[in-house]
């Protein structure tokens, strides 16, 4: 009896003294296949796959014919195997996917000749379950047969197209020609007079697809595939993404038990959460779940919280994410393969050309068309905004896992220390086209502050990241400096989470430096973000003693004076007016003292908005009037932007002292006038607020028709991201406007603004 493949290659690999992982290296053939192989799960591999491994084993004569022969013996058992898989059987804890079953639906009712949907998507997405799904629907209005074929496009040997043509022919009871020809020709004409659904699952590309897609009478062809098969044409694609975290909840619940997993809806929505929301991953942790009755859902999302155990968790039987996500992986070219174990160290979520360069060591195009072939593979995602791209959460798992295993420890290290290094220097530089001395050349490929608020918004997550882990390896130089870049580009942009985990950074960083005038300086920040931007005047007073005490001992004038200013807007917002107009004096003659004349410009700003709070708005107008007139003449010496913005500020000033006057005529031309001047200033806070400052003025004057189109517009910018942060929001808005629209006549509208108004307070808090 012939001796299997398996058996022959296992043999002459031993007699080599080779591991599956040295016989893979050399011959190109993946450890997968090989185990395959040996394991008898393959057994009849192309011949060239089997030269290859001849080739690396020094077989000749006698002993490379055998392997040969044997390989060849395999794929003649192959080709007697029976007729086209049956259906697998539906699933019947289905979750999610409606849309997608309506596309492939509408697909199959349109079908005049032969309609394709080609379903593509990352590795456990779901693409089989779906055309399953589908092909069980579909099958009894297409009499002329459902047809399943596994492709094996992932597969050392994936299934040739004249293997499929062959199947169908005797599944239709016909006895198939010897030529592939002559067997393509029958296949078509059969296909041709017949409805059919056919299936053809896990395709391997184009080529392996093209030659099955025959013309039928209302036929449907659903292909499923880990690649886009971008060269496909009249197809309807269908990208497949992870579920929504109801659907994940759902299926979870479906396969572990509703009982179980409603008991403990925060730690399901959890595990959901840890699974990235990918089917196969929900799938086996419902399995997990359900045959462990004594875990809990909670003990569960602790073992998949541990990202080191994360892909062992997810493991139950012969199902797993690792193996998954392996085979695509192994079919990689080279380059393609390193960068995708080089995103696993991107410090956010996301990336651009430009980062994945940086990360792998490439230039920015070559870096983009290996980021385009893992898009290909879906392994990899594109993101809302063009040309970024989005690594799921287990996948970035598993390339952390490759990257581990597969690269020089300190290659990795050094790697990540350029790619953090590049966000921070990059975020410094963007920040740097804000404030006083704002940059007026492009820079690190940043032409102006337009496009440097762009890549910081986009790129928020991996310079947020690249300063927590620079922070922990010592790096506090240039934390230090991108903190202190950030003042005034914190003022209009960002949220407070965001400027407090900066401020908080730089406050370390100079503290570990030993420098106590740049720890007032990000003392006053950090202060700064408790008071206005949280709303919490208490632990801002408490931090600004800290600031003070470092201004002192730093002997910083100017910082002692901030320290002053930031305490007087704390004092106003808890009250104590007294205090605060107190405060705002001494910061003002600080300011002067240190020769600062913008600081004292703003200190006088806010001694303007105690005064109006107390009530004392003529004195507030005085103070706001004579402000300006500085201010216009230039006598701080301000860049024109940074004038404007300021300018804008005091005219907000201003006509708030002219609204606790009633002078709503007066009100409505100032704050038009600050409108325009945030606007060009790139100051959306200042912006928002004027617009909802001159609606408010125009319906208290009566006129309502323009003050239902100024609040419509200040709605419009309150709805676009920062929108109202640290002052009026959308809510604000939609108050206004609701009041405007009860003096029009118009109870139910208004009433639908007002429930928007607070299902939006709800929502934030």
């Amino acid at each position: 009896m012939a001796t299997p493949l398996g058996d022959l290659l296992r043999h002459h690999r031993t007699r080599a003294g080779l591991t599956q992982e040295d016989l893979a290296e050399g011959s190109g053939v993946s450890v997968r296949a090989i185990s395959d192989v040996e394991r008898g799960r393959a057994r009849g591999p192309q011949r060239r796959t089997v030269a290859a491994l001849a080739d690396v084993l020094g077989l000749d004569g006698a002993d490379r014919s055998e392997l040969l022969a044997a390989a060849q013996r395999g794929r003649a058992r192959a080709t007697r195997s029976p007729g086209p898989r049956a259906r697998p059987p539906d699933l019947p804890d289905r979750a999610g996917r409606a849309d997608e079953l309506a596309a492939i639906r509408a697909a199959a009712a349109r079908a005049r000749g032969t309609e394709v949907v080609a379903v593509h998507g990352a590795p456990g997405s779901g693409k089989t379950s779906l055309v399953v799904r589908a092909a069980h629907e579909l099958a009894a209005s297409h009499p002329g047969g459902c047809f399943f074929f596994a492709l094996r496009g992932v597969d050392a040997t994936p299934v040739r197209p004249d293997e499929v043509t062959r199947r169908v022919l005797v599944a239709l009871g016909e006895d198939p020609p010897h030529s592939e020809a002559e067997r393509t020709d029958r296949y078509r004409a059969l296909l041709r007079e017949r409805s059919t659904v056919l299936v053809l699952d896990n395709a391997l590309d184009e080529a392996q697809v093209r030659p099955l897609l025959a013309e039928g009478a209302r036929s449907l062809v659903l292909i499923t595939s880990r690649q886009v098969l971008g060269g496909l044409e009249g197809v309807t694609r269908i990208g497949l993404d992870v579920l929504r975290e109801s659907e994940s909840t759902g299926l979870l619940a479906a396969v572990a038990g509703e009982a179980r997993t409603s008991a403990e809806p925060e730690a399901t929505l959890a595990v959901a959460r840890l699974c990235g929301n990918l089917p196969l991953a929900l799938r086996i942790a419902g399995n997990r779940l359900a045959s462990r009755p004594g875990w809990t859902v909670a003990h569960l999302a602790a073992r998949l919280g541990d990202e080191r155990r994360r892909l062992s968790a997810l493991t139950a039987g012969d199902l797993g994410v690792r193996p998954a996500f392996e085979l695509s992986y192994r079919q990689l070219a080279p380059l393609p393969r390193a960068l995708f174990r080089a995103l696993s160290l991107l410090p956010g979520s996301g990336c651009a050309p430009e980062s994945a360069a940086v990360a792998l060591g490439v230039d920015a195009v070559t870096a983009e068309d290996a980021l385009d072939e893992l898009v290909d593979a879906s392994l990899l995602g594109t993101a809302e905004e063009p040309g970024r791209y989005a690594l799921h959460d287990l996948l970035r798992v598993f390339a952390g896992e490759r990257l581990a295993a597969e690269s020089d420890p300190a290659a990795v290290v050094a790697a990540r220390e350029r790619l953090d290094g590049w966000f921070l220097d990059r975020a410094t530089t963007a920040l740097s086209f804000y404030g006083t001395e704002a940059r007026q050349e492009p820079a690190d490929g940043l032409a102006d502050a337009a496009e440097a608020d762009a890549w910081l918004v986009a790129e928020l997550s991996n310079w947020l990241g690249a300063l927590d882990r620079t922070a922990g390896t010592g790096g506090h130089d240039r934390v230090l400096r991108l903190a202190s870049a950030a003042h005034w580009y914190s003022d209009q942009h960002g949220d407070a989470a965001t400027w407090e985990r900066v401020f908080g950074a730089g406050v370390a960083a100079a503290r570990a430096l030993g420098s106590a005038r740049d720890e007032a300086v990000q003392l006053n920040f950090l202060t700064w973000v408790l008071v206005v931007l949280r709303g919490s005047p208490e632990r801002g007073l408490a931090l600004h003693d800290l600031a003070r005490a470092a201004a002192v001992s730093a002997g910083d004038v100017r910082e002692q004076g901030w320290a002053a200013h930031y305490r007087a807007l704390a004092l106003r917002r808890a009250g104590d007016l007294e205090g605060a107009r107190s405060s705002a004096v001494r910061a003002r003659e600080l300011f002067l003292a240190a020769g600062y004349p913008l600081g004292a410009h703003i200190a006088g700003n806010a001694l303007g908005q105690v005064l109006a709070q107390a009530r004392r708005h003529a004195e507030a107008e005085a103070v706001h009037r004579e402000l300006l007139a500085a201010v216009r003449a230039d006598a701080a010496g301000l860049r024109p932007e940074m004038r404007d913005a300021l300018e804008a500020a005091l005219l907000m000033q201003l006509a708030d002292a002219l609204a606790g006057l009633e002078r709503w005529a007066e009100v409505v031309a100032v704050a038009r006038e600050a409108a325009g001047l945030a606007a060009g200033a790139r100051s959306p806070v200042t912006e928002l607020r004027a617009r909802l400052a001159a609606g408010v003025a125009l319906h208290r004057s009566g006129a309502l028709p323009e003050a239902r189109a100024e609040l419509e517009q200040a709605l419009e910018r309150a709805l676009e991201p920062g929108g109202g942060r640290g002052g009026p929001g959308a809510p604000d808005v939609l108050d206004a406007l609701a009041d405007v629209l009860d003096d029009l006549g118009d109870p139910r509208a208004s009433g639908q603004l007002r429930a928007r108004a607070a299902e939006l307070r709800s929502a934030d808090r």
